[in-house]
């Protein structure tokens, strides 16, 4: 079934149009990677999908339903949404920021699974050593994970990520990715917008290219190839498959010869003092 129907949206900011003619529909149990160079609209998207923006034109459809007609509480529950970056203007600690993803479920104080919830998450993210410490006081990866943490505590059908990967090394990226593609074991749909285009073919079962507010390209792995990548990003690409992951390299800028290389003989000489 689908989870997501995309019809016809279109968005503007002042007059500028940001998103023209957009028509998707994405189905549960997949990772569906979104790709394209900044400016490109994903973000837009991404809170289009989410309900933080209303779309000027167009439809987006939760299972069946048009998103302005589903409740608040009732949205917070189907879509968790991990922003790329949250400021954090006051102290609140680490547990208590996970707890925040419970607030479509509480009463008037956690039930004994909320907080189960909230510890079964800090222990996937290794994240027992700061749980009483202020998300102000944590670094920009940690922060990352910690927000990620607090959309999974919703439970949500649908997980919308915005470049969430932007403030980790290497090792983290791909503990989080490995974490993120865990949750479509649960029938989860999660929705990422990735600029790396080796994690997009290694994590994504779908992707999305998007170049100048359209849809440039859709499809499986298979659409990160030459013919889609480099009219968008505008860069010569090789391609290798290495243990069975396909590696995208960008082709090295012809090397301009130093002034001095050429002619060995228009090496300055030391001037004799």
């Amino acid at each position: 079934m689908v989870t997501i129907q995309v019809n016809n949206v279109n968005y503007d900011y002042n007059g500028h149009k940001v998103l023209k003619n957009i028509n998707l529909n994405l189905q549960k149990g997949q990772v569906i990677g979104l790709l394209g160079p900044n400016g490109c609209g994903k973000t837009t998207l991404l809170k289009c999908i989410s309900g933080i923006l209303t779309p000027k034109q167009g439809d987006i459809k939760i299972d069946g339903s048009s998103l302005p007609q589903i409740d608040k509480k009732q949205r917070a529950r189907k879509i968790g949404y991990v922003p790329q970056a949250e400021e954090v203007n006051f102290s609140i600690t680490v547990f208590d920021t996970i707890l925040m993803g419970r607030k479509p479920y509480l009463g008037w104080k956690p039930s004994k699974k909320d907080l189960k919830i909230v510890r079964n998450l800090i222990n996937k993210f290794d994240l027992n050593h700061l749980a009483m410490r202020g998300l102000d006081e944590l670094s920009g990866g940690q922060r990352q994970k910690v927000i990620l943490a607090r959309a999974l505590a919703q439970k949500p059908k649908i997980l919308v990520l915005d470049e969430p990967t932007n403030n980790l090394d290497i090792k983290h990226q791909i503990e989080m990715l490995n974490i993120t593609r865990k949750q479509t074991k649960n029938n989860i749909l999660v929705l990422i917008a990735i600029h790396d285009l080796n994690l997009a073919a290694r994590y994504c079962d779908q992707i999305i290219i998007m170049k100048k507010g359209q849809i440039h390209a859709s499809g499986g792995p298979e659409t990160l190839s030459k013919k889609n990548i480099e009219p968008v990003y505008q860069i010569k690409i090789k391609i290798k498959n290495i243990d069975g992951h396909k590696i995208i390299i960008p082709k090295s800028e012809q090397k301009t010869p130093h002034l001095y290389e050429e002619d060995p003989q228009k090496i300055p000489q030391p001037t004799e003092t």
